[in-house]
């Protein structure tokens, strides 16, 4: 059971994912000044619990300072229906929508289309802590504020330069499957795309965007959603994409889950566990003066003697053993000893279990930088992750307040930040889900989508060197890959949290749209 320790809660929270059957048992210090005063017009009630998204939306308007530039909104909350082919509704799915005011010409105007991953999780993560127009109020370095917790404008929303819609699939946030439905007929990998493509074919057709330039921003399990959406949104509707944002993401689950006969993660994850003991302080004087040049020598031993030892397994003689243990241990600050109990494979629990053992210390699996005190230090794992513990609080307290006081959006039921959608079943069978394959695919056919790649380097759910693997081996012309753009970020899997990652991350989407 390690392998589904060192990965859970992953993605807000995709699970860990052993080799495939038809189901699978699959994841925050400053004070910036207060916010200005809400303008709020034009705002309508909607009508509690309706099943069947015929109720009006709810309309405010507010203003936001982008990049010093005033910028006048309208926020639209509400639900839309998920229409089976005879018309009738399978589902509700709910959405917040912002569109920037002042703007004549729809089709020159970008859309972007937001949602996290899980599957399971809500679009609260991406919707207030980084994107939209108000976001969650944390400390500057991603930590957990003294509650009550606030909201505060959002200076790096990315409003400025695209209109937003954050969706939240079917069993999360308030979205609910029909009265009729069963729910756990919308869990899966082919049920999920059909359900949230229908979502966006009728948000744009309903809005008039089919001439806008249109984006998919996917965080965690969303980034499989968005490449898989890509190619979906193609084939059924004839809507191609300008481009797709990669944040914290997978497209194959091969390169993090290990398993028998496959020890790729372990490799994989290497460049990170060094990136967070040069972060602690636990490298070598020669590493630690100098993290570029630990993290090459990292990705050069992982991709060389390291990942020749694993292949090896106990064929592996003593003393090449030896000096193996002795570099994964400069490499990434654990004691020789740990290494060796665990036959050179390091997985994110261990590390983070470890490497602040001596001070009663783990390690946040989202994000690395963040310790928490140990429940148990004689168990070999941690037991809960202290960079989900940061930003949960201060992330539900900020949606309950924000949906009802603020956009003015009324429902009784609670709004599921993360829901229970396992299991959850996925198009491979005895094999690893992935979805490179159809990504190349789309873009091979639409050379004009172009797509970001987003990255912590102390995410120890889904590293930088995954997500550019899956990307570096999957069938695309030569001619398309430098659609590809890469930004690495200080921070771990929800790097926004982190205010010098938030404002660079605000440039490089803001770039990209452009």
């Amino acid at each position: 059971m390690k392998n589904i320790r060192w990965i859970l809660p992953l993605l807000l929270a995709v699970r860990v994912y052993a080799v495939e059957t038809n189901e699978t048992q699959s994841p925050l210090s400053g004070h910036p000044a207060a916010p200005a005063a809400a303008k709020k017009t034009e705002a309508r009630r909607t009508v509690a619990n309706i099943p069947d998204a015929s109720h009006t939306p709810v309309f405010i308007t507010n203003t936001v300072t982008i990049a010093g530039q005033s910028v006048t909104y309208q926020a639209e909350t509400g639900m839309l229906p998920i229409l089976k082919p005879d018309g009738t509704s399978s589902a509700s799915v709910f959405y917040v929508a912002y569109t920037r005011l002042g703007q004549t010409d729809k089709a020159a105007r970008p859309v972007t289309f937001c949602f996290n991953g899980g599957p399971g999780s809500s679009s609260v993560w991406l919707h207030l802590g980084a994107l939209g127009p108000r976001r969650v109020k944390m400390n500057d370095d991603g930590t957990l504020p003294k509650p009550p917790f606030r909201l505060v404008n959002n200076p790096y929303s990315i409003l400025d330069g695209s209109d937003l819609v954050f969706i939240d699939p079917v069993a999360t946030g308030f979205s609910r499957a029909a009265k009729d439905e069963k729910a756990e007929e919308f869990f899966g990998q082919s049920a999920d795309l059909d359900s949230v493509g229908e979502f966006i074919r009728l948000w744009t057709t309903r809005h008039d965007r089919w001439l806008s330039p249109k984006y998919l921003y996917g965080e965690s399990y969303g980034t499989f959603r968005a490449a898989g959406l890509a190619e979906r949104l193609r084939s059924r509707y004839g809507m191609y994409l300008n481009g797709l944002i990669f944040g914290s993401g997978v497209l194959d689950f091969a390169t993090i889950s290990p398993g028998p006969g496959n020890d790729l993660p372990y490799e994989l994850f290497l460049p990170n566990f060094t990136a967070t003991a040069h972060y602690f302080k636990k490298l070598p004087p020669d590493l630690q003066r100098d993290l570029p040049k630990a993290l090459a020598e990292a990705r050069a031993f992982a991709t060389g003697e390291y990942a020749s030892a694993l292949q090896q397994g106990a064929a592996l003689p003593a003393a090449e053993r030896k000096k193996i243990t002795a570099e994964l241990a400069r490499l990434t600050g654990l004691r020789p000893q740990v290494i060796e109990d665990h036959r050179l494979r390091i997985d994110p629990g261990v590390f983070r279990k470890e490497l602040l053992h001596d001070r009663g210390l783990i390690l946040g699996a989202y994000d690395a930088r963040i310790s928490g005190r140990d429940d148990d230090p004689a168990s070999p794992y941690p037991d809960f992750d202290p960079s989900y513990a940061a930003v949960y609080g201060p992330f539900a307290a900020a949606m309950n307040a924000y949906v009802r006081q603020e956009l003015k959006f009324e429902d009784d039921l609670p709004y599921e930040m993360i829901a229970s959608v396992q299991p959850w079943k996925y198009r491979a069978h005895n094999r690893y889900p992935g979805i490179s394959d159809q990504l190349a695919s789309v873009m091979n056919q639409n050379p004009y989508m172009r797509v970001l790649v987003l990255n912590g380097l102390r995410d120890l759910v889904c590293p930088p060197d995954t997500i550019r693997y899956s990307l570096d081996h999957m069938p695309l012309d030569p001619a398309y890959r430098s659609n590809i753009t890469y930004a690495t970020f200080q921070a771990g899997h929800m790097m926004y949290v982190n205010l010098p990652d938030l404002k660079k991350m605000h440039a490089v989407v803001e770039s990209f749209l452009k």
